[in-house]
């Protein structure tokens, strides 16, 4: 479709969106219903955003409880909520100290501004260079998609940005071979999501923790995507214990559909971030911290992290007999925890409208994948329906390809 016809479909809007032609008038836990009567199966959820799924009633009475007290004051006052959510994020991770932010994107803008700032207070500043890594995807501001590199997200917005290189995704010699005397920091997600579900090991993990520590330069985990119970435990990088971050940027789950992001850290890390060094109008506030309060004390439980393995190992294992049925379609199984990518033969693209012809919605990714990302409080049940309606649509793919 072109630029013209999505902007016909919504004329007052930018037309920087792909839409599908669906809209939706409301949803429950993993359905979604649109507004021509229609009910699918929701794999996307908000791009890992709906981690609760859709009306969840713990977040519906948080927010209302705090619509009915107070919504916004700025950051000059103290907030009470906000450090009952930082200490909680704090007490359940390697870091020290949060800044809240309105969306993921912002979260590591404030990373990507601490690394350099941490250098700069300890005598350095002309160590500002950020390492990122080839397929990331870290949010559209211009800080982060120079961090991430893509040329199609680039193209068109001037020159680059000074002081940020990209290594090859998990080749730890091209990322030594790109440490100089100006390198602050890099920044990985643990597991990627845009880019084509692809995970780090924990000894990879390990590794590259090392490197950081050897070059005194400061690791960033962008778990945007991946944290907040996706992986299958709370944040990814416990997967390999020893491999703690210095900084960490955490949204999309976080809010459990409300715009919530967060950089985490070590004191020692954001030892440069004093008063005046950044901020926000809108982060942090009441209504937004209580509902990243429901969610984060929903999503941490052991008995929601140990269902996200439970579920995810029943997938995995559904996917690997589709994958033997059709070989042709699904060529990979990738991802960790409900952060499942699918590696296709046929075009991505058109195996999307192909699933959402047979009710089930699901994401795209790099490398010709698509994502399934349902809700983290799935059922077994939905579960299994997901990967039949997943099914539906490779019969329907090899048929069309064999007519």
């Amino acid at each position: 479709m072109s630029a013209q016809n999505y902007a016909s479909t919504m004329p007052h809007v930018m037309a920087v969106y792909g839409r599908s032609p669906l809209a939706f008038e409301r949803g429950e836990g993993v359905r979604l219903y649109s507004t021509d009567g229609e009910v699918y199966l929701d794999c996307v959820a908000g791009i890992a955003t709906n981690g609760l799924g859709h009306a969840n009633p713990v977040l519906i009475e948080a927010l209302t409880r705090q619509a009915h007290k107070l919504w916004h004051v700025s950051n000059i006052y103290k907030i009470p909520e906000q450090e009952a959510l930082a200490k909680r994020l704090t007490d359940a991770s390697f870091a020290d100290v949060v800044f809240f932010a309105n969306s993921g994107a912002e979260a590591v803008e404030c990373a990507l501004k601490t690394a350099r700032k941490y250098h700069s207070a300890n005598g350095s500043p002309e160590r500002y260079e950020i390492i990122g890594f080839e397929g990331a995807f870290h949010g559209r501001t211009y800080a982060t998609i120079n961090a991430a590199g893509n040329e199609s997200y680039i193209e068109g917005f001037g020159p680059r940005l000074p002081g940020y290189v990209q290594a090859k995704f998990g080749d730890w010699d091209d990322v030594r071979s790109k440490i100089g005397p100006n390198t602050a920091g890099v920044i990985i997600e643990p597991v990627q999501g845009e880019g084509g579900a692809r995970a780090l090991s924990p000894a990879q993990m390990l590794e590259l923790r090392e490197i950081c520590t050897q070059a005194s330069i400061l690791l960033i985990y962008d778990e945007i995507q991946c944290g907040m119970g996706r992986s299958g435990k709370l944040y990814a990088y416990e997967w390999a214990p020893g491999a703690e971050p210095d900084i960490m940027t955490i949204a999309k789950a976080l809010g459990g559909g409300f715009p919530i992001g967060a950089c985490l850290a070590t004191q020692e890390a954001a030892r440069g971030m004093l008063v005046g060094a950044h901020g926000s109008t809108f982060g942090g506030n009441p209504l937004a911290m209580a509902v990243g309060i429901a969610a984060f004390d929903e999503i941490a439980t052991p008995a929601l992290l140990a269902h996200v393995n439970t579920v995810s190992n029943a997938m995995r294992q559904q996917l690997e007999r589709l994958k033997e049925r059709y070989s042709e379609i699904v060529l990979d199984i990738r991802g960790k925890g409900l952060l499942i990518g699918i590696k296709l033969g046929p075009n991505n693209r058109d195996f999307m409208v192909m699933a959402r012809d047979h009710k089930l919605l699901i994401a795209g990714g790099g490398d010709n994948c698509i994502r399934m990302l349902p809700p983290l409080n799935i059922t077994l049940e939905e579960a299994e329906e997901a990967v039949q309606r997943l099914e539906m649509a490779c019969k329907a793919m090899r048929n069309a390809a064999q007519a």
